[in-house]
């Protein structure tokens, strides 16, 4: 039986607990909730790939999962003081992260995109066209350390938000943001503002699943880790993305 307590808080930044107490079978998942198709709320209901994925493990594994939905720019902080295990919301493994981190196998293959305004793809057509121009990533993301370190950085405006990113590209407040690219292609689908994808991705992204690098951390990723090859052998991975998305973005093959 899914073992799977979900809990839709909806206030940013704020530490959602539940009654049930925390013990070794209990894996607490920090999320935003706010990341549409990764992980929303829509009546009140956490829901998501992200979510899927997780209940997926907590399946596999017979552990509790609890969802704490907090700030996106607050889950490694999060993570880091221990008031969650882990964070199941696009995080990017990078050198700095893996630095302080330990990871799971990538889940999730993607890429960097740069998203603008319908009508301006000739003119921005890809991250080479940002020079000179006011470009906005999430804040927290690693967009944003990713955009610092092209070679003509020093060129872009970047400025960060916590939301309202599409609304301002499309109302011409800043002249494009970088996303990856499967969310990108869902915002466009789903909303109604005139927003475009501009060239191709640019980078290549591998989200996991950080734990904290010391003794139960490593064993708490090493539970997960072993969930997650399970589940890609399954061909469940598979078809949570192809629910959510339309296509396999577990892999690369």
């Amino acid at each position: 039986m899914l073992k799977s307590i979900a809990i839709a808080a909806l206030a940013a930044a704020s530490f959602v607990s539940i009654a049930a107490a925390q013990d070794n079978d209990t894996l607490r998942v920090g999320m935003s909730g706010g990341y549409f198709p990764f992980t929303f709320v829509q009546q009140d209901k956490l829901q998501g790939f992200e979510v899927d994925v997780m209940n997926a493990v907590a399946e596999e594994t017979g552990m509790n999962v609890e969802y704490v939905t907090m700030s996106f720019s607050g889950l490694i902080g999060a993570l880091n003081s221990g008031r969650i295990d882990t964070v199941a919301n696009q995080i990017t493994i990078t050198p700095e992260r893996e630095a302080a981190f330990v990871f799971t196998q990538p889940y999730v293959y993607d890429g960097a995109q740069v998203v603008v305004k319908k009508g301006n793809e000739d003119s921005i057509s890809g991250p080479e066209d940002l020079r000179g121009r006011v470009v906005a990533v999430n804040l927290g993301s690693n967009f944003e350390q990713l955009l610092r370190e092209l070679p003509y950085a020093a060129e872009i405006d970047i400025r960060t938000y916590e939301s309202n990113i599409e609304q301002d590209t499309a109302l011409g407040r800043v002249d494009a943001f970088v996303m990856d690219r499967v969310s990108s292609a869902q915002v466009i689908q789903k909303s109604p503002l005139p927003l475009a994808l501009a060239g191709q991705p640019f980078s290549e992204i591998r989200n996991a699943l950080p734990f904290r690098d010391d003794e139960a951390g490593r064993a708490q990723r090493d539970k997960i880790d072993a969930a997650l090859t399970a589940l890609r052998e399954k061909g469940t991975l598979a078809e949570i993305s192809q629910t959510w998305f339309g296509a396999d973005i577990t892999s690369t093959e």
